[in-house]
């Protein structure tokens, strides 16, 4: 990977996501929802439902699938594809590193 394709931002320590519990960051001027895993991955995806804005992060997390707390459209964490409609949250490579997530944006 060149620096022209793409961007990793360490993000925070990995200890600072709770498990299936949502927290936004701002990574390279983008929004991003992180969610923590029970297996202890990551998944980073678009911090506002396409619906209507609704904060992602404070959603309820059904391992795969976070549901938007405002109109209940669930988002697979793996995709961003919904699962109950056609919508789509942008979503990025995210991996843990010696204990720190890391996501990748492109550039």
């Amino acid at each position: 990977m060149t620096h022209a394709e793409a961007v990793e931002v360490v993000v925070c320590d990995l200890a600072d996501l709770a498990v299936e519990e949502g927290r936004t960051y701002v990574v390279a001027d983008e929004q991003v929802a992180l969610f923590r895993m029970r297996d202890g991955s990551v998944h980073a995806v678009g911090a506002a439902c396409p619906h209507r804005g609704g904060p992602i992060a404070d959603g309820q997390c059904d391992e795969p699938v976070v549901w938007c707390p405002l109109h209940a459209f669930g988002f697979d964490l793996a995709t961003g594809a919904c699962v109950n409609g056609d919508l789509q949250l942008p979503r990025w490579d995210a991996r843990v590193d010696d204990g720190r997530v890391v996501v990748t944006i492109p550039a």
